[in-house]
């Protein structure tokens, strides 16, 4: 069994709120500087640059879980991953559908580009991708699962965005993989408030908006190799897979 560091929520350049620098190159090589093993990208409810990042990240052996930050109808956000760039396209499709057609205003927001491996321009997302889409939180879950996804509510222990500040408790029954805790806190810090959460996995990441966040907040994931199904092994503690945060 092997010890990875993982830093699963990084947004890129696509973000309205992702800075410049967040180009795929610069956060691969951000990621090799901070020791990272394996790192997930999570743009706002878009995964158009998982891809690239992902072939990028290849060549220097750090694994890529491919995903998107999703905002629900309630404006709760939630890291979905996806195993590959098929299952990965009909999340695309998916989030396509139910983002509101409502424009983005780059001086306002911040631009949202697609680039590739040179860093040129090939696509400009026009619609606002921080606005929440028209699915519920169990809505969201049930799709996730039914294509064999990875499902974590995210930074659950901020003010903003998080289950516990948009529907003030953690709903019964709910099937997540994890629970992602904030850089801002530790999950022994918010399960003395919260010891529900200990009924699951939890995470910690950077929710990296600028590179030199990246890797700031990590887990330590225990594998035999950095994979995405010895992740979602990980995640249910199945032969010894486990994942530890600080």
């Amino acid at each position: 069994m092997n010890i990875y560091r993982a830093d699963i929520h990084i947004h890129t350049v696509l973000s309205p709120c992702g800075d410049l620098e967040m180009s795929p190159r610069n956060i691969v090589a951000e990621a090799l500087v901070k020791g990272l093993d394996i790192i997930g990208i999570t743009d706002h409810n878009t995964t158009r640059h998982c891809k690239i990042v992902s072939q990028l990240a290849e060549k220097e052996g750090i694994y890529v879980l491919l995903g998107a930050e999703v905002t629900t109808k309630e404006e709760v956000h939630c890291l979905v991953f996806f195993e590959n760039t098929d299952t990965l396209n009909i999340l695309q499709e998916f989030l396509d559908e139910n983002l509101p057609d409502i424009k983005n205003n780059p001086l306002f927001f911040g631009d949202q580009v697609q680039i590739d491996e040179e860093e040129n321009i090939v696509y400009t997302e026009e619609r606002l991708l921080t606005n929440a889409i028209n699915v519920s939180i169990g809505e969201l879950e049930i799709f996730v699962r039914n294509h064999d996804g990875l499902f974590i509510p995210a930074h659950i222990d901020r003010m903003k965005n998080s289950i516990y500040s948009q529907l003030g408790f953690l709903p019964a029954g709910l099937k997540a993989d994890a629970l992602e805790i904030s850089r801002r806190s530790t999950p022994k810090i918010f399960s003395a408030a919260h010891p529900e959460i200990n009924a699951f996995p939890l995470v910690t990441n950077s929710d990296s908006h600028v590179p030199e966040h990246i890797g700031t907040a990590f887990s330590n994931f225990f594998l035999d190799s950095p994979c995405f199904s010895e992740i979602k092994m990980a995640f249910k503690g199945d032969n010894n897979r486990r994942v530890i945060t600080r």
